[in-house]
């Protein structure tokens, strides 16, 4: 008997992506205390404010009159109290610089399953094409962009963020097919770098995006992912600006999420942006995705919106601050003699490491030191326990396979701060210490 039929999407997607079987194969057996996750993006868990989580879920259940039905379904465009909270936060916090005039005729929808589950959807309701992102790329989503069919236009970064002055040639260098772009996506504070789009850059990158609506006759979604812009936690870091304070050809969309602030298991995400035609498409895919976010968690954040966010914030920036600057020095103390460019640590919980000579591509010396798979029982432990792990993202996962960074991607690894506490943060980086000898004899 045959197998079973699978879509283009499904018989690619049978296969794991190299993130997927990576993360797979460390967390199988992974040991708590001893093994070190410097590659799972988690928030720390100190950072989860689980008691008010509680109160505020007995809060919802106890006051029907204002968070209605808060255990039944919800309307796919999100709970009107979150809405109205989320609308709330970012005026009176003047995020972005956003106003009750600005966002008075912009419409908030909320997805289905947080902030990932609104960037799925693009994919959905957008017509498939070519996918504009910075260089490296959010690996994740780009994977899954892949798989879907959608090709990508890979564009490097600098020290302000996306370089649109490539991105300009290379829009171009599209010719006839320059009508195929789907839409833009930047992360603002980029994930795997953690480089923060600055608001010049940023300006540009509006502008010229409209110039190139306008060039080709049709809006084109310059959709900006702010998933880590609310931990900024550099004091000398000034405010950033809102994509849409800038907008006038009416094409910007941000994308915001409370995971990385409150818990990730609330899954709310959120978008702002023009209405019209496009925002009731994602509000339909909400529909047909799961009908609407868990009703219950969209109240709870509600809630903690309302009474908790700004001391929750303080604490949040506080404690990422004191491991960025910790993690910082150790890095540039033990592996400095190695070091091409360090990015990363000013927002976040992201350091990229780009070293001079050493790889860190899955096979390589200095992974295989790192995840105990050397062959060598004196330097991997005995089978049945293994010397401690740490777990990283390879650079090569991150940038374009045939883009400009290619060949340094596989010099270059992302380090998660936000999990481990200091004391395991600074083990991994003397072990990362020791993979660098190790990979210099070989």
């Amino acid at each position: 008997m045959k197998d079973i039929n699978l879509s283009a999407y499904g018989q690619i997607s049978s296969d794991p992506s190299p993130v997927n079987r990576m993360m797979t194969d460390f967390a199988s057996g992974f040991r708590d205390g001893m093994d070190i996750n410097l590659g799972v993006g988690y928030v720390n868990e100190k950072t989860i404010p689980a008691a008010e989580i509680y109160k505020a879920f007995g809060i919802v259940i106890q006051s029907p009159d204002k968070y209605r039905q808060s255990l039944n379904y919800g309307g796919s465009a999100g709970s009107q109290n979150l809405i109205d909270s989320i609308r709330r936060f970012l005026v009176d916090n003047r995020v972005g610089g956003l106003t009750e005039e600005i966002l008075r005729d912009k419409a908030i929808i909320v997805g289905p399953n947080g902030a990932t589950s609104l960037l799925e959807s693009l994919a959905y309701v957008l017509q498939e094409g070519i996918v504009v992102t910075t260089d490296p790329m959010y690996y994740i989503y780009t994977n899954f962009l892949e798989r879907r069919g959608i090709q990508l236009l890979a564009v490097p970064e600098d020290e302000e963020g996306i370089r649109t002055d490539l991105l300009e040639k290379k829009l171009k260098s599209l010719g006839e097919k320059a009508g195929r772009v789907s839409y833009f996506y930047i992360v603002t504070v980029n994930n795997p770098t953690s480089t923060i789009l600055s608001n010049r850059r940023r300006r540009e990158l509006v502008e010229l995006a409209s110039r190139f609506c306008s060039a080709i006759g049709r809006r084109v979604p310059l959709v900006l992912d702010r998933a880590y812009e609310d931990l900024v936690h550099d004091p000398e870091t000034g405010p950033l600006e809102s994509g849409l304070l800038s907008d006038r050809a009416g094409i910007v969309y941000e994308v915001g999420t409370l995971s990385k602030v409150l818990a990730p298991a609330l899954r709310i995400g959120y978008m702002i942006g023009p209405g019209g035609p496009f925002i009731n498409a994602m509000i339909q895919r909400t529909s047909d995705a799961g009908l609407s976010a868990p009703l219950i968690t969209q109240e709870i954040s509600s809630w903690l919106l309302d009474h908790q966010i700004e001391r929750q914030l303080e604490n949040v920036r506080a404690g990422y601050r004191a491991k960025a600057r910790a993690l910082r020095g150790w890095v540039e103390d033990q592996l400095g003699g190695e070091l091409a460019a360090v990015s990363g640590g000013r927002a976040g919980f992201y350091l990229y490491l780009t070293f001079r000579h050493i790889e860190t591509n899955e096979g390589s010396p200095f992974f295989r030191y790192l995840t105990r798979t050397t062959g060598d029982e004196s330097i991997d432990g005995p089978k049945n326990n293994r010397k401690p792990r740490v777990m990283y993202i390879p650079g090569e996962i991150c940038v374009h396979p045939t883009g400009d960074l290619a060949e340094v991607g596989r010099r270059q690894l992302r380090l998660s701060y936000g999990y481990e506490e200091l004391d395991a943060l600074h083990r991994a980086i003397v072990l990362m210490k020791e993979a660098i000898d190790f990979a210099r004899t070989r």
